[in-house]
């Protein structure tokens, strides 16, 4: 059997690609029924998997290519059934009407073993933010 890590290693992986292929029912699969979702874009949170799936196809539909989700700097602590992984993700593509966008977030995940599988519980993304002016930065690299 596979370490807890190398386990939550592949839900990560899962989730990207799943992204890329804007597959919402496989997408949906790596998190509970009760996920809390802290987005880029309001509302505060996305409680619960109906909302997080309205949301996903909302963004789906803002791409006209993948979404490319290439995680780097993948950190992983966990316990028994419980663990936590954050990471940088740069989300890249073109959006409906020609532009090319890259940028990177912070995501961090709140895991659960549940029938031994492990599920997204929480996630939480987020962009640097200029403090002077309250914009988003979206050039920074790793």
């Amino acid at each position: 059997m596979a370490s807890n890590e190398a386990q939550i290693e592949a839900v990560m992986e899962e989730r990207a690609a799943a992204m890329a292929a804007r597959d919402i029912e496989r997408l949906m699969a790596v998190y509970t029924t009760d996920v809390v979702y802290f987005d880029l874009v309001p509302p505060l949170s996305y409680s619960g998997a109906a909302a997080l799936r309205a949301r996903f196809l909302d963004w789906f539909e803002r791409w006209e290519s993948p979404i490319g989700q290439r995680i780097d700097h993948l950190q992983i602590i966990s316990g028994v059934d419980v663990a936590t992984a954050f990471m940088l993700i740069e989300a890249s593509g073109t959006l409906k009407g020609g532009r090319d966008v890259k940028y990177w977030v912070r995501t961090t995940n709140g895991l659960r073993r549940m029938a031994g599988t492990w599920r997204i519980g929480h996630e939480h993304v987020s962009l640097p933010v200029d403090m002077a002016t309250g914009s988003a930065v979206m050039d920074l690299a790793p």
